[in-house]
């Protein structure tokens, strides 16, 4: 068993009640089944699986664009955070590390905006992940 709310029991579990109504069941006539389908609706099939297909592959080339986009933007967005929060402590009495961790950090999210450009997503995100971490050393040593 599942433990889904909506699982049935196995055919040996069964009650005899439950059986004798899933029995009825199948012996009912359907009454959402058509009886004869029209012969105008398979008219050019074939048609509509090349339109279905390349839909699909408008689908995936639009997602794919998105995912650039978002990967160019988020990792822009977070280099110049960084590159901002690197000046801001420079200027500060913060140790050298600190600036050097941000800026570090930056670079590491502008790289992740050029793989991004590139349509290398998925090592887009870890790169970002992996900027934003060092930004977060540098928060740490501050």
């Amino acid at each position: 068993m599942s433990g889904r709310p909506d699982a049935d029991l196995p055919p040996d579990t069964q009650t005899a009640e439950e059986t004798t109504t899933e029995d009825a069941r199948e012996d009912a006539p359907r009454v959402d089944a058509p009886e004869e389908a029209p012969e105008d609706s398979f008219e050019g099939a074939d048609e509509d699986d090349e339109g279905d297909e390349g839909d699909d592959e408008d689908l995936l080339a639009a997602r794919a664009r998105r995912a650039r986009w978002a990967a160019v933007g988020t990792g822009t967005l977070l280099a110049l955070a960084g590159t901002a929060a690197a000046l801001i402590r420079a200027a500060g009495t913060a140790p050298v590390l600190v600036p050097g961790a941000y800026a570090c950090g930056a670079a590491v999210c502008a790289l992740a905006a050029v793989l991004g450009s590139r349509g290398r997503t998925r090592r887009a995100l870890w790169t970002t992940v992996a900027g934003v971490m060092v930004m977060a050393l540098g928060d740490q040593f501050d």
